[in-house]
């Protein structure tokens, strides 16, 4: 790898005029020996975002902005699309860099984050990914808990996706070579693309904190109507991969199916509905898995059993 590294990293983005001046800043602001390829993909939206993009690339033109690495390159696109994965995929057949990642538009690198990578590739030329540690943020920008990140371990990833999307960088060659993103996907577009260059490649934990991870009513992480839809995503991902239905994956798609179809009243009451949940995931996972499945014991432990009982906002923050 050439001594300047480029580094491309794409936004996707749609009415996150809120949160996007600060997602921008926290990517041009990066101070190191890298070269930063940065590509904003706007679905077309009906806020300011545009007005907030054009701000920043005129500043660059301009030479109104600190560039505080060895050069960047500012593009941008707005128009519909068919949600995030399809604007990453513009993206990334656009991006120019050796070292590829994305960042949501209501996410933002920590200072020194880019320099920390590319150092990182640079002195391991067999990592094909990398990932670090992440902060969760509240919509002001309060630092509220951190992603429960852990060494690689590709069997754990079955059940636990402990891997922080926006603190997560590849190599452009295993991202071509496993067939970069699959499009069709909506909710586990990370975990699919981990799973499969861990497969593959060597991936690397790197024990340092990279981003903010921001916590809202319109992410996807949080919105009660889009987790059932997820939690079936990531359990169908992880059949397909590892050929097993993981006990606390089957549980948490059961638990928002239940939600979903109970009775409003009834949903204000945990009770009814982790108990008619447990029911009906004991049902589904001996159905999916033909039985009991020995690697499935270690699920049962206190940390698990404990995280039944809580809100899921509480289960993010720690």
């Amino acid at each position: 790898m050439k001594e300047t590294i480029i580094i491309s990293v794409i936004t996707p983005s749609y009415n996150q005029g809120p949160f996007l001046a600060e997602t921008i800043e926290s990517v041009i602001g990066q101070e190191g020996n890298f070269s930063l390829d940065y590509l904003i993909i706007d679905g077309g939206s009906k806020d300011n975002s545009v007005e907030i993009i054009k701000k920043y690339e005129n500043m660059i033109k301009e030479q109104r902005w600190d560039i505080k690495c060895k050069n960047i390159t500012y593009r941008w696109l707005s128009e519909k699309d068919k949600g995030q994965a399809d604007a990453l995929a513009k993206g990334f057949r656009l991006a120019g860099g050796e070292i590829l990642t994305w960042l949501n538009s209501d996410d933002t690198y920590l200072p020194g984050t880019l320099e920390t990578v590319a150092s990182c590739f640079r002195e391991n030329p067999g990592t094909a990914l990398l990932y670090g540690d992440a902060y969760y943020c509240d919509t002001s920008g309060g630092i509220v808990g951190r992603y429960p990140t852990e060494d690689f371990d590709l069997d754990k990833l079955a059940y636990f996706n402990f891997i922080c999307q926006p603190s997560t960088f590849f190599r452009r060659e295993a991202f071509e070579e496993v067939g970069g993103l699959d499009s069709t996907l909506h909710y586990a577009i990370d975990y699919d693309l981990f799973v499969r260059i861990g497969k593959r490649f060597d991936c690397r934990y790197l024990s340092q904190f990279l981003s903010t991870y921001r916590l809202h009513e319109e992410s996807k992480t949080v919105q009660e109507e889009s987790l059932l839809a997820n939690h079936e995503e990531a359990l169908r991902l992880t059949r397909k991969y590892y050929n097993w239905a993981p006990m606390n994956r089957v549980y948490g798609a059961c638990y928002y199916w239940c939600l979903a179809r109970m009775p409003h009243p009834i949903t204000r009451f945990r009770l009814p509905i982790i108990a008619m949940a447990l029911f009906c995931s004991l049902l589904r996972y001996l159905w999916l898995n033909r039985g009991l499945r020995l690697k499935d014991l270690k699920l049962l432990n206190s940390a698990n059993v404990r995280k039944i009982f809580k809100e899921r906002m509480e289960i993010l923050q720690g």
